[in-house]
């Protein structure tokens, strides 16, 4: 019984020691502030700076204007065996231009269909702003460009004709024709004029007439009342805004301490020590109190 006590001892101060620095380590990594980093940066460069040529790293994170920088990591970290830690975070709003192509449809009235002169009265290049901001030059596409009639009218008119009929043996209407074809249309007997001459023929002297008729007529014809050109202009337009905000964070480092479960220069909080310093006391009270009451028992 004797050499039980000392052995109990020993295991509850060996079970008390051991936990110490799990619970300092638990209570360390319970006061760390949880971070959930939305960012990764775009680029990381390592390289040497300053009189020791100390090892640094740089990370480049590029945001929008409506992102939170706060969640950039800045927290210490290890690498190769050494300790990184944020010397400095610069920002830089980057002022660029955005370009995309465009196309703008050009529509005019036009009193002809002559494709040559509707060039000639075409604008080589327009200045164009879109809805959303974007400027620029475009030139006009000519094999885009087309003619459309608008519509079409009726027009009459009248046309006429002149026929002459000489050597006729009297001034008799019914020696000349009503009705003539001219130019595919049917024309009709207006007026005539009447002429006459003599001439000798055989034992007597004999007249002879001469009718100059005109025939008029009627025509339609259809026309266009106007046209309507469409062209379309391209190229490209740009817009300049800052959209985009980039931030530097440069590490500076160290030598990595020993793992020893706890950072160097940081103090060991022994409030989680309380606990298993309770747990080995009643562990303890129990074991002496039955040695007790067994030794009683032996002696009786």
């Amino acid at each position: 019984m004797k050499r039980t006590i000392p052995l109990l001892l020993a295991a509850f101060l060996l079970s008390t020691l051991l936990s110490v620095p799990v619970q300092a380590a638990e209570a360390a990594d319970a006061t760390k502030p949880a971070r959930d980093s939305a960012y990764y940066p775009i680029s990381v460069e390592e390289y040497t700076a300053g009189d020791f040529d100390e090892l640094r790293i740089q990370k480049v994170y590029q945001l929008s204007l409506d992102d939170d920088p706060g969640l950039i990591p800045t927290e210490d970290f290890e690498r190769n065996g050494r300790l990184y830690y944020l010397l400095d975070m610069t920002r830089k709003d980057e002022v660029g231009v955005d370009t995309k192509p465009h196309v703008q449809t050009v529509t005019r009235p036009s009193d002809t269909n002559n494709m040559e002169k509707i060039l000639q009265t075409l604008d080589a290049e327009i200045e164009a702003t879109t809805e959303d901001g974007y400027t620029g030059t475009l030139h006009l596409d000519h094999t885009t460009v087309k003619v459309t009639t608008d519509g079409y009218a009726t027009k009459t008119g009248t046309v006429s004709a002149t026929r002459t009929y000489p050597n006729l043996s009297d001034a008799d209407l019914s020696l000349v024709p009503k009705t003539i074809s001219d130019g595919g249309r049917s024309l009709t007997l207006a007026d005539v004029q009447w002429g006459n001459s003599t001439q000798e023929e055989g034992d007597g002297v004999v007249t002879r007439y001469t009718a100059t008729a005109r025939y008029i007529g009627s025509t339609s014809s259809k026309y266009a009342t106007g046209y309507t050109v469409t062209a379309d202009y391209s190229g490209e337009v740009s817009k300049t805004g800052c959209n985009v905000v980039t931030y530097t964070a440069v590490f500076g480092s160290t030598d990595a301490p020993k793992d020893s479960g706890v950072q160097e220069g940081e103090p060991v909080d022994v409030s989680g020590i309380g606990r298993p310093l309770m747990i080995g006391g009643a562990v303890l009270v129990l074991v002496l109190g039955g040695a007790f009451a067994y030794k009683k028992i032996r002696r009786r």
